[in-house]
């Protein structure tokens, strides 16, 4: 623990930080290692006014393009744009509407590693996102064989970070908030936040038992804990490999001069772990059994579909 710089500083001693947004801009300020974009957060980016050029500039470049293509093109400007910032990697998502499509999302990754290879960035930086559907954790199978690497997404339960870990996977997001938001309202006027919050906050456990099996078994792929509602979700999971955190949240850790803690160590611990039958009918079984990972999932998938619909048709006016 050090006290002698700002939290964020404090935090990046001990995890990778990086920056969940598209609005490349404002990342700057917060020199995170790599960034992650979604379609809600493409979506907000391209209706500010400063990203109206960028937008412009593609849909110039490709007049006639068929919309579904263009949004490919949008995809890639905005990754472009943030592999002059960051070092590391951009997550990139395939269409969420293409999630329990095997073949079609291994053949949307292909186009947009090659869009990104088409402007002189390696594949080894980009981390192409999908959904962690059994059909998205098979594409990932098939993706990192060919050396394309894979970030899996809207994943809410030990089973398919199993799942995940089994297909090799370069990097898992499971979803701190989300989880957490769910056990609220399922709670309601018995949620209380002394009870239930810190260490005990339910996104914060889920990510702290899924980083333990990965540990205690050996599994390579890294783990990124996403969606955070506050910073002190965050700072339970100091040690974690990667946390891709809003620039709202980063802001306030950058304000800070709290005292870090780590919570998290890559030391194997609980011998008592089990690990888990990945088998597609176990895995559809364990899901299926698991109300908020099957609720959050598919909640997840819609949003995202339709802030891609939303996206194609503003390209379109």
């Amino acid at each position: 623990m050090t006290t002698a710089s700002n939290t964020l500083a404090q935090l990046k001693t001990m995890t990778t930080v990086v920056a969940d947004t598209g609005d490349f801009e404002r990342m700057k300020q917060f020199a995170p290692q790599d960034a992650t974009t979604n379609p809600s957060l493409i979506l907000k980016a391209v209706q500010q006014v400063s990203y109206q050029q960028l937008v412009q500039s593609v849909r110039n470049a490709h007049p006639n393009m068929p919309v579904d293509a263009l949004m490919d093109r949008i995809l890639i400007a905005f990754g472009l744009e943030i592999l002059k910032i960051v070092p590391g990697r951009v997550s990139t998502e395939v269409d969420a509407r293409l999630s329990f499509d095997c073949k079609a999302t291994i053949t949307k990754a292909r186009e947009l590693i090659n869009l990104y290879e088409a402007n002189g960035i390696s594949r080894s930086r980009v981390l192409i996102k999908l959904a962690s559907t059994w059909e998205g954790i098979e594409a990932a199978k098939a993706l990192e064989a060919e050396g394309i690497h894979c970030n899996m997404t809207l994943l809410f339960s030990l089973v398919q970070a199993a799942a995940c870990g089994a297909a090799q996977a370069t990097l898992i997001s499971p979803f701190v908030g989300r989880i957490t938001d769910w056990n609220k309202a399922k709670l309601g006027s018995a949620w209380n936040d002394s009870e239930h919050g810190g260490p005990n906050d339910p996104g914060v456990r889920s990510v702290k038992r899924i980083y333990q099996y990965y540990k205690h078994f050996g599994i390579a792929t890294e783990i990124m804990g996403a969606s955070f509602r506050n910073t002190n979700q965050i700072l339970q999971l100091a040690g974690c490999d990667l946390l891709t955190i809003s620039p709202e949240l980063l802001a306030e850790l950058q304000a800070s001069n709290q005292p870090v803690v780590r919570q998290l160590s890559p030391e194997p611990g609980n011998c008592e772990i089990k690990r888990l039958s990945v088998s597609e009918s176990a895995f559809r079984l364990q899901l299926n059994d698991d109300a908020m990972a099957t609720e959050k999932l598919a909640e997840g998938i819609r949003a995202f579909c339709s802030d891609i619909n939303t996206l194609e048709a503003l390209l379109k006016s």
